[in-house]
C-alpha cells in the first residue's frame, strides 16, 4: 500500500491493493422534509461534517467529493478540509434527482480531469453515526470477496413488523401487504433495509448496470443505533440523542 497526504485537498491515503477509492458525499440544497438539513447543526458541527470526517479518516479512501448544488453548503464543506470542485448542475439536483446521477457525474468529472477509480463509496449525509472502522471494513470484505461480488451495502435490522404492513385501498378500507400474515411481532422473520452508512461498489459495475444494487451484491450489517436516516426533524431529534449517549469510541 502506498502513502500519499496531501492536506486540504481531499487526496488521503493510497490504496487498498493498488485500487483507487473514490468517496462522494452528495448533498443538495433544497430539501423538503427538513429544510437545510444538510448543515444544521449536530451538537455543534453541521449535518454534513459527520460525514466528512468519518470519509477523512478511512485510510483506504483517496479522493473525498461533496457534490453540491448549493454554495452554502460548498463553503461548509471547505470549512472542514474538503476541496469542492464543482457545483452539480441544477438538473442534477431536483427533487426527482437520484445518487447514481450524481455519483455518475462526479466520475465524469474526474475522468475528465484524468483520474481513474476502482471504487466508488457513496456516503449519505443523512446517516451520521458511523463507527470509525466502518468505511474500510467495508472495503476490505468488497475487495477480497472481489471475484464472486460487485458491491456492499450496510444493512440493519427493521424494527417494526414488516408482516404487519398495511395499505390503504379507499378512504374506508384496508388491507395488510404481508404475504403471510403473523399477528405477533416476535415471530415475523428477520428482515433487514439499506441504511446510508456506505453503498461501495466497482465503477464499472455501477455503470452497467446503473445501480448500487446489481446483481452481484453482498452485505455488512450495522448496528441498531446506526439505522436512521434523517428525512425530517423527527428523525433527526433520534440522531442526536442516540449521539449524546455515544461514547468516544463511534
Amino acid at each position: 500500500m502506498t502513502l500519499t497526504v496531501l492536506v486540504g485537498t481531499g487526496i488521503k491515503q493510497l490504496m487498498i491493493k493498488s485500487k483507487k477509492v473514490l468517496a462522494v458525499i452528495p448533498a443538495r440544497g433544497g430539501s423538503k422534509g427538513l429544510p437545510g438539513k444538510n448543515i444544521r447543526p449536530l451538537l455543534g458541527k453541521p449535518l454534513i461534517v459527520w460525514t466528512i470526517e468519518s470519509a477523512k479518516e478511512s485510510k483506504f479512501i483517496d479522493q473525498i467529493c461533496v457534490s453540491t448544488d448549493s454554495p452554502e453548503i460548498a463553503a461548509v464543506a471547505e470549512s472542514a478540509g474538503v476541496k469542492v470542485p464543482f457545483l452539480r448542475p441544477a438538473e442534477l439536483a431536483g427533487d426527482k434527482s437520484t445518487s447514481f446521477e450524481a455519483v455518475k457525474h462526479a466520475i465524469d468529472f474526474y475522468r475528465n480531469l484524468g483520474q481513474e477509480f476502482e471504487y466508488i463509496v457513496l456516503l449519505e449525509p443523512t446517516s451520521p453515526i458511523r463507527k470509525k472502522t466502518d468505511i474500510d471494513v467495508m472495503l476490505e470484505k468488497l475487495n477480497n470477496l472481489s471475484p464472486n461480488f460487485d458491491s456492499i451495502v450496510s444493512i440493519g435490522v427493521t424494527n417494526f413488523s414488516t408482516s404487519l404492513l398495511l395499505e390503504i385501498v379507499d378512504k374506508t378500507e384496508m388491507r395488510f401487504n404481508a404475504i403471510t400474515q403473523i399477528t405477533r411481532r416476535q415471530d415475523d422473520p428477520t428482515h433487514f433495509y439499506p441504511f446510508g452508512v456506505a453503498y461501495i461498489s466497482k465503477i464499472k459495475v455501477l455503470l452497467d448496470e446503473k445501480t448500487f444494487y446489481p446483481k452481484r451484491q453482498t452485505y455488512f450489517i450495522i448496528d441498531r443505533s446506526q439505522c436512521y436516516e434523517i428525512d425530517d426533524i423527527y428523525d433527526f431529534i433520534c440522531v442526536e440523542q442516540i449521539l449524546k449517549l455515544k461514547d468516544a469510541s463511534l
